[in-house]
């Protein structure tokens, strides 16, 4: 019995195979350009943005911001934006465009988290459940805020990290939050909140670090009031 040869370059070289490596060439390409123009668009949109301070196709930005992140950092850094300030441009967007809804919410179904680097570092303060239970010793303006935030309706809690909020949003089902923390925690934090289904707004401390960090207060207060009749309280 003769065994017939066949030359493996016709195989190759049939028109199916060809039109197969075309289709995956040519798909190649198309995800290769996505991945550097959109970035590329973005990075622009995000200085021309923080340039002109005002937002440009702000639900653009953001779900842009979510797919390529890294590459858009890359292309900031080439545009001389630091990743602090991309950092803070993600946070102010987020804030802009959870406004609207956040101002739907009851502030009784609203909570907020302050970070326990934020009290004073002789606080005694005893850990529990729920978080750090301030003693309202006065030696950081963090108790008298907390009070002033309990009057006007909210859950407060001081976290000493992000299981104890996992846990709080767990037990009490806030339907949104504000988050006070450094620019990581905090963005960090707002995505959390994202896939949580959570409405999350973000402030900002004034610095970063581990032991006596503070806030400004009337920050906090301009997105706790919002939707609400209060005048802001003087601090």
């Amino acid at each position: 019995m003769s065994v017939e040869y066949i030359d493996p370059t016709e195989v190759v070289g049939t028109p199916w195979w060809d039109q197969l490596i075309y289709l995956i060439g040519e798909i190649t390409l198309v995800v290769v350009l996505f991945m550097v123009i959109v970035p590329l668009i973005m990075s622009a949109i995000i200085i021309l943005s923080i340039h002109n301070r005002r937002f440009y196709a702000p639900r653009l930005l953001k779900a842009g911001l979510v797919m390529t992140e890294g590459i858009v950092k890359a292309f900031c850094r080439l545009f001389g934006l630091e990743d602090q300030e991309l950092m803070s441009f993600f946070i102010r967007l987020h804030n802009t465009l959870s406004t609207a809804t956040f101002e739907e919410v009851p502030v009784e179904e609203r909570a907020i988290f302050i970070p326990q680097c934020m009290r004073a570092t002789d606080c005694p303060a005893h850990l529990t459940p729920e978080g750090l239970i301030c003693r309202r010793c006065g030696r950081c303006e963090v108790g008298d805020n907390i009070d002033r935030l309990e009057e006007i309706g909210y859950k407060v809690w001081i976290a000493p990290g992000s299981t104890l909020i996992k846990r709080m949003f767990r037990k009490y089902h806030p339907k949104a939050i504000i988050g006070i923390g450094c620019l990581m925690e905090v963005k960090e934090g707002l995505e959390m909140c994202d896939k949580a289904g959570v409405i999350g707004m973000g402030v900002v401390t004034l610095r970063d670090g581990c032991v006596e960090t503070a806030v400004h207060w009337p920050d906090v207060y301009e997105v706790a009031l919002l939707g609400t009749k209060e005048a802001e309280p003087a601090v």
